[in-house]
């Protein structure tokens, strides 16, 4: 059962940041600011997402020590934040081109 939650989250995490990767290309290389801005909000929640799975990762696959916890948590806070702050410029920009 553990080694399928892992294969799980190492998968998600490989598709964060082929995700990540791809957003961010397509943000960079778009002309019109509308999408570029739509690209870069797509980017920081998959930014988000792949924080917040590198944590879960770190802190229940492997031995815990309190600086891996620290972390971690460092990690988890940082990937909601961009989770946040990305759905939020998506409802913008949502709400701009409509």
């Amino acid at each position: 059962m553990i080694q399928a939650i892992e294969y799980v989250l190492y998968a998600v995490l490989i598709i964060a940041c082929v995700c990540s990767v791809y957003f961010s290309f397509r943000s960079r290389r778009s002309i019109d600011p509308a999408v570029r801005g739509m690209n870069a909000a797509k980017n920081n929640v998959s930014m988000g997402v792949m924080l917040i799975v590198l944590a879960v990762i770190q802190m229940f696959m492997f031995t815990g020590s309190s600086l891996r916890v620290v972390i971690g948590a460092l990690f988890m806070v940082l990937g909601a934040f961009n989770i946040f702050a990305g759905l939020r410029n998506i409802g913008f920009y949502t709400r701009r081109q409509s």
